[in-house]
Formats: C-alpha cells, sequence, structure tokens
C-alpha cells in the first residue's frame, strides 16, 4: 500500500507576518494586510494599493541569507529562501541524518520579481536574479540535497501544482522529503497596468483594506498580494523514524486543464467543479466528510460566481452546509505562492479547529449564497478540508487535506 504524506513543516511570510504564527493570529482576527504601494511610487497606477510583505523583511531575511548570496537573489527569491530555511528549521529536520539522494525541493514560480521595481539588479546578478529555477536551486544549494529540484509554472495554482508533485514523488517511492510551496510578488508598474487593462484588480483605493472583498456583490477585482508559503511534505515512516510533530495528511488531490480560454475560467464553473469531483475521487474521500473550503475566492466577478456554481454542482444540497471563505480576502492574491499559503491556512484551520473568515463581505450577492463565514472566524472542527486554486490558462487545482491520526 502506498506510503501516506504528511506534513511536517509549514511557514508563511505574507502583508499579515513574517512567521506561522503571527500570520495565524492577524488571519483569525480578520486583519487586513493591504495598504498604500510603498514600493515605488504608483502615482501613475489606477491602482494604488498592495498587500505588501512587511518592511522589516529585509533584516529578517539576514538571518538565513548570506551577503553573497542574498545580492544574487531577488527581494521574491529572498522570501522564498527564507521562508523555507525557517519551515526546515522549525520541522526539526537535520539533513546530515537523512538520505539526501531521496530529499527534493518543488516549487510554483511564476517569476522571480526581477521587474522594474527590484534594487541593485547588475550586469553580474541579472541572470542569477532572472532564473525561475533559482528558488529551488538556492534551497537545494544551501542543504547540499540531491534529489530533483525543479519549478512549475502553472499561474495561480502553481504552488498547489507543487504540492501535488511532491506528493507524487512520495508516494511513488521517490522520495523520502520533498520541500515544496512558491513565492511571488507582481507589485511593479508595468504589471499592475496590465491587469488593470484587463479589468482584472479592484481600483478602490481608498480605504485599501476594504479592496479585496470576495462574493461581494460590490467586488471589483482581485487585490495584488506578494509573499511565500513553505511546506514540508514527508512520508510517514520517515516522519516517524525521526520523531517529526505531524501536522496534518495530504489525502490526495487533482490538476487539471480546462483547454477553454487564456484569461476567463470555463462557463458555469465546470472545469471547476471537475477538479474538485476528481480530487475527492483520488483522495477516497465521500462528499458528505469534507468540512471546509478554502475556495480560490479572487474578488473577480467571473471567478466568484464561477466557483460557487462549481461547489454547488459537486456538493447539491450539501454545499449550503460546508463554510467556504477566502484568504484573499485579508492577504490579497499571492498569484504563485497562493495554492501553498492557502492550502497552510487550510491545515492550520484543521489543527487549531478555527475557520479563517471572508472579510468585506458586508453587501452580499443574492445570486452568491453559500455560507461564506463573513467577516468573522469561526471554531468548527474540521477533519477533511478543500483547498482551490484556479489559474489563467486554465490550470486547476484542488488540494484534499485530512487530520492526521
Amino acid at each position: 500500500m502506498p506510503e501516506k504524506v504528511v506534513v511536517t513543516g509549514m511557514n508563511i511570510i505574507s502583508s499579515l507576518g513574517l512567521d506561522l504564527q503571527t500570520n495565524w493570529n492577524n488571519l483569525v482576527a480578520g486583519k487586513s494586510g493591504v495598504k498604500k504601494i510603498s514600493l515605488f511610487d504608483a502615482s501613475r497606477n489606477i491602482t494604488r494599493i498592495a498587500a505588501e510583505v512587511p518592511s522589516e523583511f529585509e533584516e529578517f531575511s539576514r538571518k538565513y541569507i548570506k551577503k553573497r548570496a542574498g545580492s544574487q537573489m531577488t527581494r521574491v527569491t529572498k522570501m522564498c529562501v527564507a521562508c523555507a530555511k525557517e519551515a526546515v528549521e522549525k520541522s526539526g529536520i537535520d539533513f546530515e541524518q537523512m538520505d539526501k539522494t531521496r530529499c527534493s525541493v518543488i516549487l510554483g514560480v511564476v517569476n522571480t520579481g526581477n521587474s522594474s521595481t527590484e534594487k541593485e539588479t547588475t550586469h553580474q546578478n541579472r541572470i542569477f536574479k532572472s532564473m525561475t529555477n533559482s528558488m529551488s536551486a538556492w534551497i537545494s544549494l544551501d542543504y547540499q540535497l540531491m534529489g530533483p529540484n525543479f519549478v512549475v509554472n502553472t499561474a495561480c495554482a502553481s504552488s498547489a501544482y507543487a504540492i501535488s508533485l511532491g506528493y507524487e514523488m512520495i508516494r511513488n517511492n521517490q522520495a523520502d522529503l520533498v520541500i515544496v510551496g512558491g513565492a511571488d510578488s507582481i507589485v511593479n508598474f508595468e504589471e499592475i497596468e496590465g491587469f488593470n487593462s484587463l479589468y482584472a484588480i479592484s481600483v478602490e483605493n481608498n480605504p485599501p483594506e476594504k479592496a479585496s472583498k470576495p462574493f461581494s456583490k460590490n467586488r471589483d477585482g482581485f487585490v495584488i498580494g506578494e509573499g511565500a508559503g513553505i511546506l514540508i511534505l514527508e512520508s510517514e515512516a520517515s516522519a516517524k523514524k525521526r520523531n517529526a510533530v505531524i501536522y496534518a495528511e495530504i489525502a490526495g488531490y487533482a490538476i487539471t486543464s480546462e483547454g477553454y480560454n487564456i484569461m476567463a475560467p470555463m462557463k458555469d464553473g465546470e472545469g471547476m467543479a471537475l477538479t474538485m469531483e476528481k480530487a475527492l475521487q483520488n483522495a477516497g474521500i465521500y462528499k458528505e466528510e469534507v468540512d471546509y473550503i478554502n475556495a480560490h475566492g479572487t474578488s473577480t466577478e467571473l471567478n466568484d460566481r464561477y466557483e460557487t456554481m462549481a461547489i454547488k454542482r459537486v456538493f447539491g444540497d450539501r454545499a449550503y452546509k460546508i463554510p467556504v471563505s477566502s484568504s484573499k480576502s485579508m492577504i490579497g492574491h499571492t498569484i504563485g505562492a497562493a495554492g501553498a499559503i492557502e492550502g497552510i491556512i487550510t491545515i492550520l484551520s484543521i489543527l487549531n479547529g478555527i475557520i479563517t473568515p471572508t472579510i468585506n463581505l458586508d453587501l452580499p450577492d443574492p445570486d452568491l449564497d453559500l455560507d461564506y463565514v463573513p467577516n468573522q472566524s469561526r471554531e468548527k472542527e474540521v477533519n477533511i478540508a478543500l483547498s482551490n486554486s484556479f489559474g489563467f490558462g486554465g490550470h486547476n487545482a484542488t488540494l484534499v487535506f485530512r487530520k492526521y491520526s
């Protein structure tokens, strides 16, 4: 029988904090990390807000990244590496006691953030800063791991795909441990201008903290967030051998392609529904067992409408009894990092018996009538939960997490 795949380490860097506990406390409190943009002069942009990582990050990163290596990394790459090193440190892994040929790194990376806002890019470091594989490479180099290290780019589903691939490596006995996750930031003039031209991001600049409002009638697009999320996946045997703390089990997943449109999701959420159906089948989970769904929930017109329709299509009348909430209401859309960060939040909900809220849900859309956990976190026992990620290009992913026992 294939090994169980368990989570033995996690960390988040986001606009709500630089470590797991700070992020969780702020999420439970329903705090928004969205503010006026400080990374560059956004006065020429229509959108002038984002969920930026706190300015203390640079100092925080020096704890984990040496000066010379740091000079060859973008700010986004530093987020990823620092996040991974904190996750490894907290998980108690001693790689010298492990078979390094069976330890891998798989990350979801859309870009490295080597944009107009990146500082101190020179001819000597430009290539290293622009290499999308540099994030997995730096982590692998730091620990001298000899299993595969690589990245996958499937837009907003990238790090959910990375988790799925890590899961497969362990299930197929190709690895004992895989560091998975991702990092991203598109807080720069050109990408904000591009998303404005697609009418995809919110233009409600004042007050910033109210702009991201998934499932609301007056939603007007997503808010760009930035950050990193890292999980340590391990075979149950490996975790037990080193007496690791096990936070949750990955019960299964599904990754699909809609083959429909470069930007818009398949009509009426058909592709999203198929993905959730396949994930439940892959995990061997009955629909009646699902206690919570961490939605993709972007605050765009079509995503929120179609994701709601997809949940109803999959769960029927029971859809109204399943709490569904969007972390993006607080931390914005972290693009390549979203799948990992939201997967971790889902695991924390299982561990703590608390569902984080969808904030800013003050004006409900009458067409969107599920239980979106509006504005206040909620105590609830969660044994099995889904985390959805749906990206431009029709890249869909659903992860299934289960309480470990």
